[in-house]
């Protein structure tokens, strides 16, 4: 985002979990009640909305909306679930699943954040693991890149994105 900041913006989703230390209200997340949310749903409101170790997580209309009439391609974090939704509606859009090298590594990455309590930690393994097998259910995807390596992830897709969109 730093190397293309008119081009490109994060979706900002709504969430209903707690803020982890240091996360901001309208920054990482719009932090809403479990009751907001499902409001939010009732009212059609989002785009794709799931559950995720005991959370609930979604993309609201309006948020895409107020970027896209700025002239901005929206970027969503999504998970599988999100994705299916996505596929259903009429939004044209590219899916692009960023894995990890391993479960272990992924593993390694969670404990060494130190954000997260162990049964936390084993729902998004597990979790991972099915979206790994997810990704792997042909043209689900429109490309995997594994982050082994941080800059070579963020050169493989900024290379996919620009020779995508010519």
């Amino acid at each position: 985002f730093a190397q293309h900041p008119d081009t490109f913006c994060l979706s900002v989703s709504h969430t209903t979990r707690s803020p982890r230390p240091g996360e901001a209200n309208g920054v990482d997340y719009h932090y809403v009640s479990m009751g907001d949310f499902e409001d939010l749903i009732a009212k059609d409101g989002f785009v794709e909305h799931a559950k995720f170790g005991g959370n609930r997580y979604g993309t609201s209309k309006m948020t895409i909306e107020e970027q896209t009439k700025k002239g901005k391609v929206v970027l969503l974090d999504i998970e599988m679930e999100g994705v299916k939704q996505i596929k259903q509606s009429s939004i044209a859009a590219r899916y692009i699943f960023i894995a990890p090298p391993s479960l272990e590594t992924l593993e390694a990455r969670l404990r060494g954040r130190g954000t997260e309590n162990e049964a936390s930690i084993q729902k998004r393994l597990n979790q991972a693991n099915n979206e790994l097998e997810f990704s792997k259910t042909p043209g689900v995807h429109d490309k995997i890149i594994i982050n082994d390596d941080l800059e070579k992830a963020y050169n493989e897709l900024e290379e996919y994105i620009y020779q995508s969109s010519d």
